[in-house]
């Protein structure tokens, strides 16, 4: 995945964790983030559409979340909120990035940004999320590792 995705989805993730916790105006914290922050470097589209369309969709997105969660979403730490309902987004909406990649870049930021422990929470949620929205790829991927297993073992 291209690293200009990556830093948009940094960004997105921060402004998002902004939203959450100011309720500011999503086109105003753009804004900031284009006057204020070096975006580069940044898939600026991507960004203002994680934004915008995780903003617009929370709802449908938390109810995804939510039977996969241990706890209502409003006890849910706000970074890794933040980090769940982007991943959640993409997952849903982006078929042309892997899951497997949506996960990484979670747990990446969760790492950076997000409580103690708070990156293995993202990706176990993000795991079992992965089999639900996107099953056929998610068994795709278990067949492969199968295969990969059964040969490695049959030539030991």
């Amino acid at each position: 995945m291209s690293h200009s995705r990556s830093k948009a989805r940094r960004c997105a993730m921060q402004a998002l964790y902004q939203w959450q916790m100011t309720g500011q105006d999503i086109e105003e914290i753009i804004e900031q983030y284009r006057a204020e922050q070096d975006m580069a470097r940044v898939d600026v589209p991507y960004f203002e559409e994680l934004l915008r369309q995780v903003v617009l969709r929370i709802n449908e997105l938390d109810e995804h979340l939510q039977p996969i969660l241990d706890r209502p979403m409003r006890e849910v730490d706000p970074v890794e909120a933040a980090i769940l309902r982007i991943s959640t987004y993409e997952m849903a909406c982006h078929a042309d990035v892997p899951y497997r990649v949506v996960i990484n870049e979670a747990v990446e930021l969760a790492k950076t940004f997000g409580a103690v422990n708070g990156h293995k929470y993202v990706n176990g949620i993000l795991d079992k999320l992965a089999s639900e929205l996107r099953p056929e790829e998610v068994a795709e991927k278990k067949t492969l590792i199968n295969k990969y297993k059964n040969r490695k073992s049959a030539s030991a």
